[in-house]
This record gives structure tokens, sequence and C-alpha cells, in this order.
């Protein structure tokens, strides 16, 4: 499970450190790709192969399903970790995200998160403001 939030610096090279605790439960591959409100999904390989193989079962007749699938499947790629726990973010999915050289890296159960830093304090403090309402809509799904 990935829980936490992670301040972190992308150095020259293109590498981003993993905090330990995440490295631990990823292993020594993982896959990241395009993720939503532009950010990166970093996934474990057996979470990865979970939802990659449900993108793939998403009916091709319809325009939202193929996009969908399309963002994710297409941006996705294999990734290792150095010796320091450093994984290389390919330059496509960096500008996707915009990511500066403050990263943050959250962790969301299932998944990890890497955001542009100044992005993730915009989107946290706009998501804060708005709790309460957001709280209110998930009622109706049962949370």
């Amino acid at each position: 499970m990935f829980i936490g939030e992670y301040t972190y610096s992308i150095d020259e090279k293109k590498r981003l450190a993993v905090p330990s605790k995440f490295r631990e439960e990823l292993g020594k591959r993982a896959v990241i790709t395009r993720g939503l409100d532009q950010c990166l999904f970093l996934y474990p390989m057996k979470e990865w192969q979970t939802l990659a193989d449900k993108l793939s079962r998403l009916p091709l007749a319809q325009r939202d399903a193929r996009g969908f699938g399309r963002l994710m499947l297409s941006g996705a790629m294999e990734v290792g970790f150095d010796n320091l726990g450093r994984m290389l973010i390919p330059d496509y999915l960096k500008e996707y995200a915009k990511l500066g050289k403050k990263v943050v890296v959250a962790g969301l159960y299932n998944r990890i998160e890497i955001w542009d830093g100044h992005a993730w304090e915009e989107y946290k403090q706009k998501t804060e403001q708005e709790v309460g309402d957001i709280a209110e809509r998930l009622k109706e799904l049962g949370v």
C-alpha cells in the first residue's frame, strides 16, 4: 500500500528518486504512464497488468473508451531503479506532466502519482477548499 507525500528534485539526467518504502513494494520494475489531472501514474507490475487488462477490454466502438485506452497504454513505459532508487522519466511524460525541478511523489493506495510541485500545491489548495462538497458527492458512491 502506498501512502504519504514526498518532495524530491529531478536531477539534470531526468532521474527522480522514489521513497525507499515505495520501492520495496514496487520491486525492481514498475510502469509509469500518463495520469489524470496532468500528473503521472506509477504502478507496480501486478497492478499495471490488472489495469492494462481492463483497458484492453474496453469497447472499441466507444470513442471515450478508445481515447482513454490510448492515453494510458501508449503512454506507458516500464522503468527500473538504480542503486540509489532513482528512475528515469521519459521526456514525453515529463512534458505531459509539465514537471519542473521540484516534484511531489504521492502514494495513493495501489498507485503512485508524480506531480510538478507547483501544480500539486495548487491542486491540493483547491481540493481542500472544496472538501465538504466533495464529501457530499462521494456519499452517493457509498463513501
